[in-house]
């Protein structure tokens, strides 16, 4: 699988304290493709799906040593412009955090602060991206209803129309399904599969069947270590290394 690296990542490591919670990590991430990060629970993951924008600043005692290189560029250089990291990244969490605000202008929040003020264009960016998550046709009659009035998975998907109204270049999902019900599931992983096509999408996950169904590549963590990286065809029916066919098989948890 020929492609495009996006993110690669050089001997890179997090210390939370003493604890080394990522170790010598060194990965291509392919441009417009699904990468998934799999592994069992305190593995790292999250740990690194957020060193990718730079979330785990914001954690006390944390230090990093290493390169993430975005475009080229070092995000962890001492000189990089973190606000000017973030806008390229959209972040799904596991639970959706609408604002405290209408449906419409949770999508407009970004676009207005990054100076959009023309109703007409900002009205175009909504109807966009609410299309682009698979929202508008349920809410293009509400647009000035609270946000929170829709339901858990519904404000998943409007969480990905605010995160893509900024125009990331990635999109970061953790465990963006762990709180749906199974169609709302779908729904999101049919939003990925549409959305490849224009964003590089890293996406940690603990359940393999969505790992199957979703990833062009994927990357297996072990206790802070990449045991194996690759495409998935290759990983999940012919794996190299022991661990990883033994986490495959659920012989590892």
């Amino acid at each position: 699988m020929e492609c495009k690296t996006h993110i690669c990542v050089k001997n890179f490591n997090v210390y939370y304290g003493k604890d080394h919670a990522l170790k010598n990590i060194s990965i291509d991430i392919p441009d417009k493709k699904i990468t998934v990060i799999i592994g069992p629970s305190g593995c790292g993951k999250t740990t690194l799906l957020k060193s990718f924008n730079r979330l785990i600043d914001s954690i006390e005692g944390v230090k990093v040593s290493g390169e993430i290189l975005v475009d080229g560029e070092n995000i962890f250089d001492p000189d990089a412009e973190v606000t000017h990291i973030r806008k390229k990244m959209g972040l799904l969490s596991q639970k959706p955090y609408p604002l405290p605000m209408s449906i419409y202008d949770n999508v407009a929040y970004g676009p207005r602060i990054h100076g959009i003020k023309d109703k007409k264009r900002l009205s175009g960016i909504v109807e966009l991206h609410l299309k682009q998550s698979g929202l508008w046709d349920e809410v293009k009659g509400k647009l000035q209803s609270p946000a929170s009035k829709l339901s858990v998975g519904q404000q998943q998907r409007l969480c990905l129309a605010r995160g893509l109204a900024v125009e990331p270049e990635i999109i970061l999902g953790d465990e963006p399904t762990s709180a749906l019900d199974p169609m709302s599931s779908q729904r999101i992983e049919r939003r990925f599969l549409e959305l490849k096509k224009d964003y590089t999408i890293v996406i940690v996950t603990h359940i393999l069947r969505q790992a199957r169904r979703l990833a062009d590549y994927v990357i297996f963590l072990y206790l802070g270590e990449v045991i194996e990286s690759g495409p998935a065809e290759e990983i999940f029916e012919n794996p190299r290394e022991k661990m990883t066919k033994e986490y495959i098989m659920g012989v590892i948890s």
